[in-house]
């Protein structure tokens, strides 16, 4: 009997068996940053601000859709075929900003690495900030992208089951005021700051390139239609349940800051956890700090792979871990940001490095969204699949809106 049921294969849903690509790419939408982001926009200004969540994730889900297409259909990540396509100074100029980009990226996850480690163990940041750059390094070269999803997808439930528990700790939440302030945008001059970065700080350029290249891991067949329109459906699935439950574990770290954290004016990571052991208790404080270490590894781990698939790409070949393109492109980005790390955190407070690391990503944003809409535009390159003519026009607002917002947030920062 026991063979029997060894023996027998129990059929997995196709949709089920495609998930994974958009979780990968969803690791960037709860990074350390977004964590300072909710928290501060919970903290300072209770409920209201939850509709930047539900905005935020609806700019992701469009771009992050869209430029897994591009892989679907062409079979090449976005850096290959920026590569292709573009003149080579533009391709360039294009791929080495947002190898730039990825390091400032990796700066912020593996920053947020060493904080949880700090909370944990009392380690000192650059001990942290080394642990978990050679962890990530490590990780990424000894195992498959099969076996990176997995972890990714278990780090994700960690953060979302250490979320709830945290929900559940919560004495009471003004569920009827969330409703409203998911739905609901609130504006007003002292909230601006926190709206801008928080929705600036959501779509980075190193997920867009890594959404191209993971979601070729399916290994589809190319000269078949059907397959092709397939995989195109279940990538939508896939993208819009990933951004979803992106989406409820953002929401989730407002409502605990709305909860029990208002009206403090909180922007440190660290100051959040001391201020929750009092309120909620030792385990409350322990778990967030548990959430944010996988949140902090977990995205690392996502941005050293987009640095070696973004690197590869200058030459033409796809991300893998064997090639020493991709070897090379994850050292840089992760070695670099470590040493960043290391030199500017004897000088500079963390929560200021985060902010500057988000300053780098939206001067180089810009030119990495109007590539992929040229790109996904283009008949050249996508055929018959090239975005109509409505998909083009919401691509090209959000790509202004949101290029417009991360403006203003470099402004603000220097001003």
């Amino acid at each position: 009997m026991k063979q029997l049921l060894k023996d027998k294969k129990i059929p997995v849903p196709d949709f089920l068996r495609y998930i994974g690509p958009g979780l990968i790419v969803a690791v960037g939408f709860i990074d350390p940053g977004n964590w300072a982001a909710n928290i501060a926009a919970g903290s300072q200004f209770g409920y209201k601000l939850l509709w930047v969540i539900s905005l935020s994730t609806i700019m992701l889900a469009i771009l992050q859709h869209n430029v897994a297409h591009l892989g679907i259909v062409t079979g090449k990540c976005m850096s290959e075929n920026t590569t292709i396509y573009l003149p080579k100074f533009l391709s360039r100029f294009t791929l080495i900003t947002a190898i730039m980009a990825s390091i400032s990226t990796a700066v912020a996850e593996v920053l947020g690495g060493a904080l949880g480690l700090q909370m944990l163990f009392h380690l000192p940041l650059q001990v942290g900030a080394v642990f978990t750059g050679g962890l990530v390094i490590f990780f990424l070269f000894k195992n498959g992208y099969k076996k990176i999803e997995k972890v990714i997808i278990g780090f994700v439930s960690l953060i979302g089951i250490s979320l709830l528990f945290e929900l559940l700790l919560v004495p009471k939440i003004n569920w009827g005021a969330a409703a409203q302030a998911w739905v609901l945008p609130k504006i007003t001059l002292a909230s601006l700051p926190i709206i801008m970065s928080a929705l600036g700080a959501v779509v980075m350029p190193h997920n867009l390139f890594l959404h191209s290249e993971v979601i070729q891991s399916r290994q589809f067949n190319l000269e078949d239609e059907v397959v092709i329109k397939k995989q195109l459906r279940f990538e939508f699935m896939d993208t819009i349940f990933s951004m979803f439950l992106g989406w409820v574990i953002n929401s989730a770290i407002i409502l605990v800051a709305a909860a029990v954290l208002f009206p403090h004016l909180v922007t440190d990571i660290t100051m959040a956890q001391k201020l929750l052991e009092p309120l909620l208790g030792p385990t409350s404080a322990v778990i967030f700090a548990i959430a944010f270490l996988f949140a902090g590894v977990a995205s690392s781990i996502t941005a050293g792979m987009a640095g070696g698939s973004i690197f590869a790409g200058i030459f033409s070949e796809p991300y893998d871990a064997n090639d020493p393109h991709s070897r090379l492109g994850v050292w840089i980005t992760i070695g670099a940001a470590v040493l960043i790390i290391i030199g500017l955190t004897f000088v500079v407070n963390p929560f200021d490095i985060l902010i500057w690391s988000q300053v780098f990503l939206s001067i180089q944003l810009p030119i990495t969204i109007f590539v992929q809409i040229f790109l996904t535009s283009s008949e050249k390159v996508m055929g018959k699949y090239k975005n109509v003519w409505y998909t083009k026009i919401i691509l090209l607002a959000t790509g202004i809106f949101v290029s417009i917002l991360n403006i203003i947030l470099v402004l603000q920062t220097f001003n």
